[in-house]
């Protein structure tokens, strides 16, 4: 048995995410972590709401709230619809608890006597409308390199190159638009990354079976310009984890916190600690230290390619910096964006379909299938009405709906609802277990290797196996000769109905869960050998027939829905 430790990007606190947000990490992940658990594997699956910076603070100021109760309540939303995308999180944990807290503060210390944080006076960009210091996220203006006009302080979304505010080209606050800017000097403290550049590269070379996304960005990053940059890690705002040295004060740093970007992936650790604390698990070091057995654990994360730089090369450098024998990621499956119907998904434009208005139209399942079966993963994809309808239509409620209703139908009006006893396999049944443990052992390959897409394919094609041999059989026309032969017919495909439960869970969670109902099975387990799954439900096995698996979407539907989504989130 091995052992899986995944994360997915930690979303930001301030509002309800779109498809974009879910597919870009949290899915894709959800989709790895139930195929481990599904082969027996043992999984830590981790996530948490990222709860600290401007962001936080700008939207409780929006909602007439305090900031420590806006958070508290948008992480339960946020874990809500969590729960209603069926995402499976061990732990769904928030950065500004007092484990995240400690953990951060512990490596500030680390990374200090490492002689790896230096003091250093800057001059920063102060709004006399806003009254404040403004963190380089919350100015925004012109990109100097490919001239994105909403380019952010600290990074371009757009190119994704490292920015300082001061790069930028006609400067405003993000908060309230005015251009009344002024720099100001102040202290802070500076994450020394420059020293661990080489270090850095000597570990990304290693990973030759990473995505080219993601190495190509990270190596993008070390060689623009001078190299990796130092990088302040501290902040003049209200709403954080207070700068410490471990347990100690840190003279000079009275009233600043850690900038979001430090504590937030420490928050992946901390979460394993929240896990613990909560009653959920035991012993998150074997998780974590390499020195309490974690050196035995795959360590894989998933997220955008926005994402990327931080995850391969600066926490890294907190992670490597600290002289801790903390457990570093082994894989990184970096995606491309999802675009929304000839533009951009986009949070702050409230653009696109969210998570909350998607459950509100759809079940889960629908999302899920459609979005991982054209998860943005060599290229930047694009969500369409016309293309999730016909996903759904063709793909759930053609194939492998239909399939399952003609086959439990036909059954109860035929034999009743029991498996039916009787007949013989022959050389078609054979040819169908041989195809079909060909098709899963390409199935199994794909999502070992997180190949989302092709996974999707290949289970869509195990789908389209099922209705062949139904239509190649025919027993509705067997049973008028040899009522026995169709009685074997129909037993193998109400046992191919299981197999397609089990093998489409990781996929379609509730749609599985359905046929497990219906089946009346409650071992669900892998297929090891496929003709022996066979025989999963014997004869006199008891089943009911389900409603139907998926619901077509109309025209209707269709245009109802393009024509609702097509201004802004209101």
């Amino acid at each position: 048995m091995a052992r899986h430790l995944i994360t997915s990007a930690i979303p930001y606190i301030n509002g309800i995410k779109h498809l974009g947000n879910l597919v870009g990490s949290q899915l894709p992940a959800d989709l790895f972590a139930r195929y481990q658990r599904a082969r027996g594997h043992e999984v830590l699956y981790l996530c948490a709401t990222d709860e600290h910076g401007t962001p936080a603070e700008i939207a409780a100021q929006k909602a007439g709230k305090p900031v420590a109760e806006y958070c508290a309540e948008m992480h339960e939303v946020q874990a809500g619809i969590a729960r209603g995308f069926r995402l499976s999180f061990d732990h769904f944990g928030r950065s500004s608890n007092p484990q995240n807290h400690k953990l951060t503060q512990h490596f500030a210390g680390r990374l200090y006597e490492a002689g790896l944080i230096e003091e250093v006076t800057e001059k920063q960009v102060y709004s006399n409308a806003d009254k404040r210091f403004l963190p380089d996220r919350y100015i925004e203006g012109t990109c100097p390199n490919c001239g994105y006009d909403r380019a952010r302080g600290d990074q371009c979304e757009n190119c994704t190159k490292q920015l300082d505010p001061t790069d930028l080209i006609d400067p405003r606050s993000a908060i309230s638009g005015s251009t009344d800017l002024e720099v100001r000097e102040t202290t802070h403290l500076f994450l020394k990354q420059s020293k661990m550049r080489d270090r850095l590269r000597a570990w990304i070379d290693t990973k030759t079976d990473w995505p080219v996304l993601t190495t190509s960005i990270a190596r993008k990053w070390l060689d623009d310009g001078d190299g990796l940059q130092d990088r302040g890690i501290t902040r003049d705002l209200d709403w954080g984890i207070p700068v410490k040295r471990g347990d100690e004060d840190w003279p000079g740093m009275e009233g600043k916190v850690f900038y979001v970007w430090f504590d937030a992936p420490i928050e992946y650790i901390a979460c394993a600690m929240e896990w613990v604390d909560a009653g959920k698990g035991e012993n998150w070091e074997r998780w974590w230290r390499t020195d309490k057995g974690a050196d035995d654990v795959t360590y894989t994360q998933f997220m955008g390619k926005d994402n990327v730089p931080f995850h391969t090369l600066s926490f890294p450098a907190t992670i490597l910096g600290s002289g801790e024998p903390w457990k570093l990621v082994d894989y990184i499956k970096s995606f491309n964006y999802l675009n929304y119907d000839g533009g951009q998904f986009s949070t702050s434009q409230g653009r696109g379909v969210f998570m909350d208005q998607a459950l509100d139209i759809l079940p889960a399942d629908y999302w899920r299938w459609w979005l991982l079966s054209h998860v943005p993963e060599t290229s930047d994809s694009e969500f369409t009405w016309e293309s999730f309808q016909s996903g759904v239509n063709k793909d759930l409620a053609d194939v492998l709906g239909n399939f399952v209703s003609r086959v439990t139908k036909f059954c109860r009006s035929k034999f009743g609802e029991e498996v039916p006893p009787g007949g013989t396999q022959g050389a078609r049944e054979a040819a169908l277990f041989e195809d079909l443990s060909t098709r899963i052992k390409a199935y199994e390959a794909h999502m070992e290797g997180m190949e989302i897409r092709r996974a999707a394919a290949a289970l869509r094609a195990i789908w389209v196996v099922g209705n062949e041999y139904l239509q190649e059989a025919a027993p509705w026309a067997t049973f008028k000769e040899d009522e026995a032969q169709a009685a074997m017919q129909i037993r193998v495909a109400l046992n191919l109905i299981r197999l397609y439960g089990v093998l489409s869970q990781p996929f379609i969670p509730d749609a599985t869960e359905t046929i497990r109902d219906a089946l009346r099975c409650e071992d669900m387990q892998w297929p090891d050998d496929v003709t022996a799954a066979f025989g999963e439900l014997e004869p006199g096995h008891g089943f009911t027939v389900p409603e139907n698996l998926f619901t077509k979407i109309t025209d209707d539907q269709r245009e109802e829905w393009q024509a609702r989504f097509a201004g802004k989130r209101g």
